[in-house]
This record gives structure tokens, C-alpha cells and sequence, in this order.
């Protein structure tokens, strides 16, 4: 009985057509934003596109497995100029995937995790790239899976 009362109150509250209708009016600004940022998005993208296809390195480390466009141009944007670097141990460095050492007294750990304290950028574009190429469904997963088994270095 309450509960039908409440009801009939809320149908008839004046104040329901201009909720509804603000709601709408609010969901159309917000749905006209997101079309404008999606535009401004994929120009950023063709932008982004003709710049990586200016560069010598775009094609060549699009040459290895699991890494794409988007990826390249990521690892090309993160790195910048590779002459900064004078060792490679420096780039990997900087991208944060260098193993950390742990060793206290005559304990030296066996098992020693990235230090992660490079481009945070940078190292997600790699693992992306080793996810793919790690992929089942990739052309180059039993290499990956035979690498499994070297030692590290």
C-alpha cells in the first residue's frame, strides 16, 4: 500500500520531464566531447604515423618479431637519440629492465628481479612486444620456446 503510494507520488512529481531531459542534455555534450577527442586522437595518430615513417631506425626495428607500429614508434619516442647511450647496458638501463642484485655478506641471490627505475613507457612497449612475439599464434613462438632454456646472461 506504501509502496503504491510512493509510486504514484514519483509519476506525478513535476520536477520528472526536467531530470529526464537535463540527463539527455548532459549525455549529448558528453557523447559530442568523446567524438571530438577521438578525432583529435587519430590526427595525433597520422601525425604520429608520418613522423616514425621519416625515421631510418622505423623500419629496421619493425624488423623484429612482436614489435609493430605502434610499438616502434613508442620505443623510438622513449629512446630518442641512441648515440646518448655509450654501452648497451646503458639502454637497458634507462628502460629499467636491468636485474637487480641483492647480496648481503657472502648471500648473492640466484634469483634477481628488473629494477624497473628507467622510462616506465619505455619497458611497457617492450613486454607488449614480447607478448606478442610470445604469442601461440606467432610465427616465431617455438624460437621463443627453445629460448626458454638458455641461460641468462
Amino acid at each position: 500500500m506504501r509502496v503504491k503510494r510512493l509510486l504514484n507520488a514519483a509519476k506525478q512529481n513535476p520536477f520528472q520531464q526536467t531530470m529526464y531531459s537535463s540527463h539527455l542534455v548532459n549525455l549529448r555534450v558528453l557523447i559530442s566531447l568523446i567524438l571530438q577527442y577521438q578525432e583529435h586522437l587519430s590526427r595525433l595518430e597520422k601525425n604520429i604515423d608520418a613522423l616514425a615513417e621519416e625515421m631510418e631506425e622505423y623500419d629496421l626495428i619493425q624488423s623484429i618479431p612482436g614489435i609493430g607500429p605502434k610499438i616502434a614508434a613508442t620505443i623510438l619516442s622513449k629512446i630518442g637519440e641512441v648515440d646518448r647511450f655509450d654501452h648497451p647496458k646503458k639502454l637497458v638501463a634507462f628502460a629499467g629492465i636491468d636485474p637487480s642484485v641483492f647480496a648481503s655478506g657472502e648471500f648473492a641471490a640466484t634469483r634477481n628481479r628488473i629494477t624497473k627505475r628507467g622510462s616506465r613507457q619505455l619497458r611497457y612497449a617492450l613486454v607488449m612486444a614480447v607478448h606478442v612475439d610470445s604469442s601461440v599464434l606467432h610465427p616465431s613462438h617455438e624460437i621463443f620456446e627453445k629460448r626458454l632454456n638458455y641461460p641468462a646472461y
